[in-house]
């Protein structure tokens, strides 16, 4: 059982274009994957080892003792450059993380950070947890700690009665989760019921997921609330495409955030036109659906025309080459 979970992990499904030519200054390259991901579950059964990967585990090996200081120091700038939350206004604190140091998703990260941020009025409640892009490397770098720490602190500065979180994660995905791989050095995974406990721990219940993987759609029974509304990128048991390291977007990616979150028109309405977009190129490759998954809480009406009252009415334009190669 344990070698079937570890091969099972080392071969990944992928999901998924650079926005900008890619820099010669090395430094700013994200590390390519050498090595075989490891096992990280415990126990002598599959269901025990099962269970061990729902707690999240996250492994970080050969490290520089600097580049650990370098990264927490990062962080704690990140955090507390966060602007605590208005009385009175439906607040959105949005994060964005690459989960994987392949630079497709650094890249995506990055670009939905500024697109959720401008949609939701989230101008000084915005962070972005990403690896190098291959031109520049000055964020904290996205990880299973670093996005429950921000978690954490975000609940301190909001009014968790009152505003939302906005959260887009990209990365690989596994039918237990979010893969975590960062170059050689860290592994992990964060499974649905983890995501739902840190959230739950520090109470914040109104939030629009967005989460983009291969079979994300796992994540749906576990988050789904009167509070939230969860759009994923694929079924649980579907792949989803574009993911390749040289791309700016995944499929679903440039679909959601690249397009149809730049129009000011509501969430749900945003859901189908990039399910549509995401099915028309999978019809044109001829690849398998991955059938993105949608849903919306009854509660979630109280509060998110709130948010998109202050949408800009212009929409923005596009960057990057498109996932579809257009």
């Amino acid at each position: 059982m344990l070698n079937r979970v570890a091969l099972g992990l080392a071969a990944l499904s992928f999901l998924t274009a650079p926005l900008g030519a890619q820099s010669s200054d090395q430094s700013n390259q994200p590390p390519e994957h050498t090595a075989p991901f490891p096992n990280l579950g415990t126990g002598e059964n599959r269901e025990e080892i099962v269970d061990s990967y729902k707690l999240a585990p996250q492994l970080r090996r050969g490290v520089p003792v600097r580049e650990m200081l370098e990264q927490r120091r990062r962080l704690t700038r990140a955090l507390n450059d966060l602007s605590a939350q208005r009385p009175g206004i439906v607040d959105a604190y949005v994060v964005t993380i690459a989960l994987d140091s392949d630079p497709v998703f650094a890249r995506e990260a990055r670009e939905a950070g500024r697109v959720l941020s401008r949609r939701y009025d989230g101008a000084g409640r915005m962070l972005t947890l990403a690896g190098p892009d291959g031109t520049q490397d000055d964020l904290p770098r996205g990880s299973i700690e670093s996005l429950l720490v921000s978690f954490a602190h975000i609940a301190e500065v909001m009014d968790t009665d009152e505003d939302v979180l906005v959260l887009y994660t990209t990365s690989h995905g596994n039918r237990l989760g979010l893969a975590y791989h960062y170059g050689d050095t860290g592994y992990g995974v964060l499974s649905p019921a983890r995501l739902k406990s840190a959230l739950e721990e520090v109470g914040i219940t109104r939030r629009i997921l967005l989460i983009s993987a291969c079979y994300s759609g796992v994540f749906v029974p576990a988050l789904a609330s009167a509070d939230t509304a969860i759009l994923t990128a694929a079924a649980d048991q579907r792949n989803s495409f574009g993911c390749e390291p040289q791309n700016d977007w995944t499929f679903y990616g440039d679909a959601l955030i690249n397009r149809a979150m730049r129009q000011p028109v509501p969430l749900s309405e945003v859901a189908r036109a990039a399910n549509r977009t995401v099915a028309e190129w999978e019809t044109s490759r001829r690849l398998l659906a991955s059938l993105p998954q949608t849903a919306i809480g009854a509660g979630v009406s109280s509060w998110l025309p709130s948010l998109e009252a202050r949408m800009p009415q212009a929409a923005s334009a596009p960057v990057g080459r498109p996932a579809i190669g257009e």
